[in-house]
């Protein structure tokens, strides 16, 4: 299915910058690329490299070089950082050197996950902690480190990507729900915490996103995205997933004034999958 034209008002974050994790390709790249088009600079992180765990592809060297060209193209200013979330040195120096740069952060998009499959009992520790590790440590490392500086300025915005798995339960993916439920429960808590600095926290909750990592998962299973989706038959509305550009749409709307007084909330982006 073609990712939908979503054309909006230019310039709704000029002046404004994005910190975002995960941001080589899929939701994470989106989001910087719509971000850019309305005026932000954007500060990109992603591990780019593989990993053990999950064993599919993750961004890549390139894939950060070719963002911030794109991000250039459409005039605004891009800084790429190779780092892993699980790593507090590597964030710490992005956000010190994003701060330095581009002067501050306004917007924070929680985004770098991985997704695998696998019975509880069968699930290794390695397994386990590197789900957690990545998917729930990971976003509070980055946020204590962007936490402060939006508390000095008085205002910001942090965008944690959960999941639909982060307000139910799914078989198989038991370490992928509990770090999801987790992001779901920080989402709440930074939420009442971060509101008397004029910080507001909210979580969106994908369905199945159109991305290299729904590809990732078919070729774990020996099988496509599309017969995982049939198989699944989780979406209310006739479509087997959501694209980039729908959660790239989503973080915008909560980052923006439009979404002033929207904090501690779930944003559903499940084509209607928790109504069935």
């Amino acid at each position: 299915m073609p990712a939908p034209d979503m054309p909006a008002p230019e310039g709704r974050f000029r002046d404004r910058v994005l910190f975002v994790t995960g941001a080589a390709h899929g939701q994470g790249r989106a989001t910087a690329l719509a971000f850019a088009r309305e005026g932000a600079s954007v500060a990109a992180f992603d591990v780019a490299k593989p990993l053990a765990y999950p064993g599919y592809g993750m961004g890549t060297s390139d894939d950060l070089r070719s963002l911030a060209a794109e991000c250039e193209a459409l005039g605004a200013r891009c800084l790429t950082f190779a780092g892993d979330v699980r790593d507090d040195a590597a964030v710490t120096a992005a956000v010190d050197e994003t701060v330095r740069t581009l002067g501050t952060i306004d917007v924070l998009f929680n985004n770098a996950g991985i997704c695998a499959y696998g019975l509880a009992h069968e699930l290794t520790e390695d397994a386990w902690d590197a789900m957690l590790d990545i998917n729930l440590k990971g976003a509070w490392l980055v946020a204590r480190r962007v936490i402060p500086v939006m508390i000095r300025q008085r205002r910001g915005v942090i965008v944690n990507n959960s999941s639909v798995a982060g307000l139910r339960g799914m078989g198989r993916l038991s370490h992928y729900a509990a770090s999801k439920w987790g992001l779901t429960g920080l989402t709440k808590s930074w939420a009442i915490e971060l509101a008397p600095h004029g910080v507001r926290v909210n979580a969106i909750h994908p369905t199945g996103v159109n991305t290299p990592m729904n590809d990732g998962l078919a070729e774990l299973e020996g099988t496509t995205p599309q017969a995982i989706a049939e198989r699944s038959a989780g979406n209310l509305l006739p479509v087997p997933w959501i694209e980039p550009q729908d959660v790239a749409a989503a973080v915008l709307y909560l980052a923006s004034d439009e979404a002033r007084y929207v904090t501690g909330a779930s944003l559903v982006l499940d084509a209607g999958l928790l109504t069935r």
